[in-house]
């Protein structure tokens, strides 16, 4: 029998109350009711309603025939006839069946009409039902009618454009990563087929003659990501010289999925590795995200100490090379439902995921958390209706912009099953501003590309928030920041001395107008010098100040990677106040940097020091710019 389980009660107590009319004089409608209820419980509906509807053209008022007539068009998905039958039923005697106030809510709770569906909650509570299971869910929907009625009322600007038959197929496409420049897509494709493995692919995207963007025809991104087992759900990292992949039921795998990591080599990638056991377990790991940082990897699973589903995590890249202990993003975030699809963007404190657990439209929904001043994410916000809905919402990615973002979405007029869109995020739900920095590392001598480590720290924290590599072939680097914040950058390559930077990255650097750092490195030969552009002092003192530790501790790294090599720190000033107070003034700061230096474990035979005092200016003092260049510490390679 195809009955509900609320359905059978009414027909239980319909089969009742026509067993005591065998005890009692039965009407003609009586007769026909006792008739059409046989006829339904043989699963003979036309039959039944056939009964129903001669009954009711004599009988108006015989209100258990509009409940039978009900549940017919219940079974039958006739879910508005349904409803219409059980309000006339009710109409005529509010007690003939109070259930049906609850069949009722419910119907019109899954048609997405909260206003009616709570009125119908709130009548059948009036009738003070014991049943547990249903006060638990009535309070829980009722609670979800006004959080939705008014999410509804209330909607958020939609207007999402389908990116077009060069990217979208008859199958499934889930979105995963778009470069910082937004030339690069990676999503991931499945085949209608059902039994189509999952495969990675990509477009660029170029400007239009009217200014529209689109994009090329997608191409498999091919080996070694893409074999003849199962990949899906990659992120790259935003310099885009990573990517982590998920693999499933791979020889050296620890579990159902695991994480691997490949790197940029050229034009090619590396053949991916396991990320480990520190990240990898016999459970299941899935739908990874890195950070701006290129150290911060969150990513899904459904490990032991989850609170439930499938939870967020969050693991740091070491510099030894290894991967933290992953630690749960906790109940802020994570429920005892599902939480999916991590995306952390460049800004490094928006995270924006898909969730079962939290208020939402129902299915799965998108939220946006934001991390506190103390690390702590605070509580998520749904994106809104009608960007969420009642089916589910999983797959998110923001451009670097922080303006537009893309979904996977099924919807009317699509190419295929799940299609990529893109559409304008609500200003409510926007990161933080963030601007670009490109450059080039480069041989000072031959101009040669070179493939170098680049750290930026925030001064401000005095941390470093990214870490990446420019491109082996190109020397190329592309990187996104938060705004209005100064920063300091070292890099660093084998053979060369390292070099230090700092700069201001403001609202106006864009993708178009990017802060542009051009990186000359200089091979390690006796007597080439380095400016330590980020050893600080305060005016007329020699106290390092705190910002100073990050420029020697790479200065303290370079020194024991090149374990002969001998330097003299030497100490510079520009022309105000007289020449001896300079001349003790940048004698005193140079031997704080030597003193530091001896005090993290530099032998004093690799190291000297001297104050030059005014003596060998780089620029004019005639001006504050010059004078700035002539204030400097830097160390000189005395013995390699």
């Amino acid at each position: 029998m195809r009955i509900s389980g609320f359905l059978i009660a009414s027909v239980l107590l319909m089969a009742l109350n026509t067993s005591l009319f065998a005890q009692q004089t039965k009407t003609k409608s009586d007769k026909q009711f006792e008739k059409a209820v046989q006829l339904y419980n043989h699963g003979e509906y036309a039959g039944a309603m056939s009964q129903i509807d001669g009954l009711l053209r004599d009988d108006h008022a015989y209100a258990r025939a509009y409940l039978l007539k009900a549940d017919i068009y219940y079974d039958r998905k006739s879910f508005s006839e349904a409803i219409a039958a059980y309000s006339k039923a009710v109409e005529i005697d509010t007690a003939v069946f109070p259930p049906a106030y609850y069949i009722m809510a419910n119907l019109y709770f899954g048609m997405e009409k909260y206003s009616e569906a709570k009125a119908n909650y709130l009548k059948y509570l009036s009738f003070k039902p014991k049943i547990q299971d249903e006060l638990r869910r009535m309070n829980e929907n009722i609670r979800l009618c006004d959080f939705r009625a008014a999410f509804i009322k209330n909607p958020v600007s939609f207007n999402p454009v389908n990116i077009g038959h060069n990217v979208n197929s008859s199958g499934f496409e889930y979105i995963n990563a778009v470069s910082l420049d937004e030339s690069q897509l990676y999503f991931t494709r499945k085949g209608a087929d059902p039994r189509s493995d999952e495969s990675f692919f990509r477009s660029v995207s170029a400007v239009s003659s009217n200014g529209s963007l689109n994009w090329s025809p997608a191409i498999e991104i091919g080996a070694p990501l893409n074999t003849e087992g199962n990949e899906g759900a990659l992120c790259v990292s935003p310099d885009g010289m990573t990517i982590i992949i998920t693999c499933c039921s791979r020889r050296d795998s620890y579990g159902s999925c695991d994480l691997y990591l490949s790197h940029k080599v050229g034009n090619n990638w590396s053949e991916p590795v396991n990320l480990g056991p520190g990240v990898n377990t016999t459970a299941w790991e899935s739908q990874p995200c890195l950070g701006a940082d290129g150290r911060t990897l969150y990513f899904v699973s459904t490990r032991r100490g989850s609170f439930g589903g499938s939870d967020i995590w969050k693991s740091t890249l070491g510099d030894d090379g290894n991967w933290s202990a992953p630690l749960n993003l906790g109940d802020t975030i994570n429920t005892p439902a599902d939480e999916m699809a991590p995306f952390i963007h460049p800004d490094g404190h928006t995270l924006y995921f898909s969730s079962r657990g939290h208020l939402g439209m129902g299915g799965a929904d998108l939220f946006v958390s934001r991390m506190a001043a103390d690390g702590h994410w605070q509580a998520p916000e749904n994106i809104g209706y009608p960007v969420n809905t009642k089916n589910d919402e999983i797959n998110l990615i923001i451009n670097a912009k922080g303006n537009e973002a893309f979904i996977s979405a099924e919807r009317e007029k699509g190419f295929g099953n799940t299609d990529i869109y893109r559409f304008e995020l609500p200003v409510q739900s926007r990161p933080a501003m963030v601007s670009y920095v490109h450059g080039k590392v480069y041989d000072k001598n031959t101009l040669k590309p070179l493939a170098a480590a680049i750290e930026l720290i925030d001064m401000q924290r005095n941390t470093a928030i990214v870490n990446s590599t420019s491109d082996q072939v190109t020397g190329e680097f592309l990187m996104s920041l938060p705004v209005d914040k100064d920063y300091a950058a070292n890099v660093s390559c084998k053979g060369y001395l390292f070099y230090s930077t700092n700069f201001n990255v403001s609202k106006g650097n864009d993708s178009i107008n990017p802060v542009k750092l051009n990186i000359p490195m200089q091979p390690v030969e006796i007597g080439e010098k380095v400016v330590l552009h980020n050893i600080f002092f305060e005016t007329d003192k020699y106290e390092l100040l705190p910002y100073s530790k990050a420029e020697l501790e790479r200065l303290i790294d370079f020194l024991a990677k090149n374990t002969s090599m001998q330097i003299e720190i030497g100490g510079h000033t520009d022309t105000e106040g007289s020449d001896s107070h300079n001349q003790v003034l940048s004698q005193n700061r140079a031997k704080s940097v030597y003193d530091y230096l001896l005090a993290n474990g530099i032998a004093a035979e690799r190291l000297s020091y001297k104050g030059y005092g005014e003596t060998m200016p780089v620029a004019g003092n005639d001006t504050p710019e010059g004078r700035a260049l002539n204030r400097r510490t830097e160390f000189k390679v005395t013995s390699k």
